[in-house]
């Protein structure tokens, strides 16, 4: 099994790492802001529960397939791009209610949707592909359970700090809830600026 000291230096990097904001942190403020702090850790539920995909397919290999098949990282690459955008179109057409908020997602598909966005991120089986064999053993038992238990030490790390970011902007959004719109629409430009960065994401 891993050293100690081995998942040790694994827990600081991984802090190091998952305090830097990034797109799911910018996914999960866009959330709160728009709906409150139910759908953003709703979200931030949804994102490592699409973790969890990533952690099943780098135990399985499948992250090695999709960085070295071109044709098979760009089908996921741009279902990703296509659905980041379609949620940001979403949010500059979607209808206000009479009291000039944005008409709330069902926390169910808020859920789905943070699946989806991390699911569909390719760069997020390849940030495992490169992060998690350095921290592999090969005399330390099955490559495959190493894999998990570091995966899921990552998960839970992330979700700390996803949470952190729900809270926060929930708080904010319930505050400017007269400005839902403007809001909304910043949460628009979210999507759509991840849906940009990821279409220009090269493989390496």
């Amino acid at each position: 099994m891993i050293s100690p000291s081995t998942f040790l230096l694994f827990v600081t990097a991984s802090l190091a790492l998952v305090l830097v904001p990034g797109p799911n942190h910018l996914y999960i403020a866009a959330r709160g802001l728009a709906q409150g702090r139910a759908a953003g850790l709703a979200s931030a539920l949804g994102v490592e529960t699409g973790t969890l995909v990533h952690i099943a397919a780098a135990s399985a290999g499948l992250s090695y397939v999709i960085s070295t098949s071109a044709a098979l990282f760009a089908v996921v690459k741009w279902a990703g791009v296509a659905y980041l955008v379609y949620l940001g179109v979403r949010a500059f057409t979607s209808k206000d209610e009479a009291a000039g908020g944005p008409a709330p997602q069902p926390l169910p598909k808020v859920f789905l949707e943070g699946v989806l966005v991390n699911v569909l991120n390719p760069k997020v089986a390849l940030f495992f592909l490169a992060l998690l064999p350095q921290f592999l053993d090969p005399g330390a038992g099955s490559p495959a359970l190493q894999v998990a238990v570091l995966g899921v030490t990552l998960l839970a790390l992330g979700l700390l700090s996803d949470v952190v970011y729900a809270l926060t902007a929930g708080t904010l959004g319930a505050r400017l809830g007269r400005r839902a719109r403007t809001l909304r629409r910043a949460g628009g430009v979210v999507y759509l600026g991840l849906g940009v960065a990821t279409a220009f994401a090269g493989r390496q």
